[in-house]
């Protein structure tokens, strides 16, 4: 597996080469001292597994991961001094935080854990959402952080911000998820996927579509209880009868 190293700190990148170096079927491809270096490794490396920096100048652990959106998503290895973020990534289900100073065994555990992802692109960008979704917030206080959506497009996986999706459309056993400029193919069920935003701006007005209220353009009376929903980028949707409270409910607003 290919490695790649992010610290600020020469001597602990130092000595996590040579433990890595160690280690069976593991290759150290590069090191990075701070965020911006470390985007640039994993373009052009594309390294399987990134040990990376929580605190660090330039751009921070957390903020390397914000731009983590697309193309080449590796398994991320969270290297912090401060145990209250493995907490909480740990509560998250996240694959691995190591605590410095790192122990040689708690080292070969989290390689472990990260080979079996490796080679499976769906799971690292779930893993990469998941970290985007525990790091401290950067927004407005007071106002929850959102959680990355996963779409996939051919042999690609893409994290998307909920606000830039339209609606989220199923059709037999696929769940579109609906752009201003594309559509991708949803890795979860539209069911888990309201769930999972259901304290954002998502509401569902049938069985098959769950729109976001934001961009939503017109609402069109059919009938006393048909509505046809048109969004910013001209697709429709016809509301169920048994969601038409939904609709009403945005009308009020």
């Amino acid at each position: 597996m290919r490695a790649l190293i992010v610290d600020d700190e020469p001597i602990a990148r130092k000595v996590l080469r040579d433990e890595l170096e160690l280690m069976d079927s593991m290759e150290v491809v590069g090191e990075a001292q701070n965020g911006e270096d470390a985007l640039r490794e994993i373009s052009s490396s594309k390294p399987d597994i990134v040990f990376l920096d929580i605190e660090m100048p330039v751009m921070s652990g957390f903020e390397v991961l914000e731009h983590l959106n697309s193309g080449h998503l590796p398994a991320i290895i969270m290297v912090t001094a401060y145990d209250q973020h493995a907490i909480r990534a740990f509560e998250a289900g996240a694959v691995d935080y190591l605590l410095k100073p790192i122990g040689l065994h708690r080292l070969r555990q989290a390689v472990q854990r990260a080979r079996r992802i490796v080679g499976n692109p769906l799971e690292a960008a779930e893993n990469v959402a998941l970290l985007q979704g525990i790091a401290p917030p950067t927004r407005t206080p007071g106002v929850p952080k959102v959680h990355k959506i996963v779409g996939r497009l051919g042999e690609d996986f893409f994290l998307l911000n909920p606000d830039e999706v339209l609606a989220f459309q199923a059709e037999g056993d696929t769940t579109w998820i609906i752009t201003a400029r594309q559509r991708y193919t949803a890795t979860q069920n539209l069911k888990s996927i309201e769930e999972r935003l259901q304290n954002g701006g998502f509401r569902r007005i049938h069985r098959n579509a769950l729109v976001n209220t934001e961009q939503i353009r017109k609402m069109s009376s059919i009938t006393s209880q048909r509505w046809l929903v048109t969004l910013n980028n001209g697709q429709e949707f016809v509301v169920s009868k048994r969601q038409a409270k939904n609709v009403r409910d945005i009308l009020h607003w």
